[in-house]
């Protein structure tokens, strides 16, 4: 389901170059006379200042050279001229903007895309193709192997979204039937561009639309895909980014042959299965034909419950981040977004039910003020049962929280449930934990 973007500071993306290079010459002045977070900062990003302890800063340095290239590598770019020749190159795509032929002219062109976020930038992008937009969150909920599957989608997303976006279940279900017909039919285009993220969110869409188009694919099937963009912020999505960018991003796209849609089959397949052992497998295979998978499908399967705590991976970031301090919900998400996960892929209403599943249980492992004007200002602490879960000294599945679904697995304290090793980074099928309803 499209979600709302977390909100940013407008167009991070969008590089200044004369700011930049004040911005170079402030840290080289700052360095030399010592200034401790300008060092962090060398430290952090010049490779010849990771032993640096304190000043005086090393002739080699102290020049404004030294400094442009820790600014470049903040800004996600190897060097200050790659930096100089991506801000040449945006400038270039900017100016294109309205100009000229749409870049994808000349064939009868489909953009999908695993949410709407991009579909407005397109078109100020100067793209002319039609935009099919598929936005079933795969990697939460079950996803199971049967011809009903798509009634299973949307109780699930009623459940986890209905309430928050005013869903109504008969509008909800023709909308799945009507994504699920508009992507088998758009094997008729001439040619389809998928444009995706890294995460797991993106790639799970990704592999459900190579599966789809594995037996019949169209003409040009071609790929844009990214984990990281030259920025003043952390690459969350494709939803950050400026019209000209999507311009450079399109010069970048690839095509996809066999072997990515045979391994999108293989994912789909293996996403459905009542366990995680094919997941975890094509993880490890490196998944060459889509070098982005594998770390993604490595996440998904962070989410199963721990061994030692029964926290899914995002439920122990944000019982860290309450543990840290007592935060409002809102702030809870940023934290969660901006610092502590290591591959964003959730959006604020997804992220919402599973925090809620964290009050429920024999004993609720966080407590909410309630009575906010807003979700996002609700204040949220952590409980003594959220406190012992997360150092391990009680399991949450022992506490009986609801039973979930992560795609065909069904993830329950009452049966014996697959869990992540965090240590071994393998999954493990572990008996139920014995049943716990206070604490010692």
């Amino acid at each position: 389901m499209t979600e709302a973007p977390l909100p940013r500071a407008a167009r991070p993306f969008r590089l200044d170059l004369d700011q930049q290079r004040k911005r170079a010459k402030d840290l080289a002045r700052a360095a030399r006379r010592g200034d401790r977070a300008a060092l962090r900062r060398f430290r952090a990003h010049h490779p010849d200042a990771a032993m640096l302890d304190g000043p005086p800063l090393p002739p080699s340095l102290a020049r404004l050279a030294a400094a442009q290239l820790v600014v470049a590598r903040e800004l996600g770019l190897p060097s200050w001229p790659r930096l100089v020749a991506h801000f040449r190159a945006m400038a270039a795509a900017r100016l294109a903007l309205g100009a000229g032929a749409p870049p994808d002219a000349g064939e009868d062109t489909l953009h999908l895309r695993c949410g709407s976020d991009i579909a407005p930038m397109l078109r100020r992008a100067g793209f002319a193709g039609a935009f099919l937009e598929y936005a079933d969150p795969l990697c939460q909920g079950p996803v199971l192997p049967r011809e009903d599957w798509l009634q299973h989608r949307v109780a699930f997303l009623m459940e986890a979204c209905g309430e928050i976006l005013g869903l109504e279940p008969a509008a909800l279900a023709a909308r799945r039937l009507s994504e699920e017909a508009a992507l088998a039919a758009a094997a008729r285009r001439r040619r389809v561009v998928l444009w995706f993220e890294h995460d797991s969110h993106d790639q799970l869409i990704l592999a459900r639309c190579l599966a789809q188009f594995a037996a019949n694919p169209p003409a040009r099937l071609e790929l844009v895909v990214l984990d990281r963009f030259p920025g003043a912020a952390r690459f969350i999505g494709l939803g950050q980014m400026p019209p000209e960018a999507l311009r450079l991003l399109w010069r970048q796209r690839r095509p996809l042959g066999p072997a990515a849609l045979k391994l999108g089959a293989a994912v789909w397949d293996a996403l459905r299965a009542p366990e995680p052992a094919g997941l975890l497998r094509l993880a490890r295979s490196g998944a060459p034909a889509l070098p982005h998978l594998a770390p993604a499908l490595r996440r998904h399967c962070q989410e199963l419950p721990d061994s030692r705590t029964g926290l899914g991976l995002t439920e122990r970031l944000i019982l860290e981040s309450l543990a840290e301090r007592s935060r409002s919900l809102g702030a809870v998400f940023q934290d969660l977004t901006l610092r502590r996960e290591p591959m964003p892929w959730l959006g604020d209403v997804l992220f919402r039910h599973l925090l809620n599943r964290l009050r429920q249980g024999h004993l609720p492992l966080l407590r909410g003020s309630g009575g906010a004007a807003a979700w996002a200002q609700e204040e949220l602490e952590l409980t003594e049962a959220g406190r012992a879960v997360l150092a391990g000294a009680l399991d949450w599945l022992a506490l009986r929280p609801p039973a979930r679904w992560l795609g065909g697995i069904r993830l329950t304290a009452d049966a014996p449930c697959w869990r992540w090793d965090a240590a071994a980074e393998q999954v493990m099928l572990q008996p139920p934990a014995p049943e716990r309803r206070g604490l010692a």
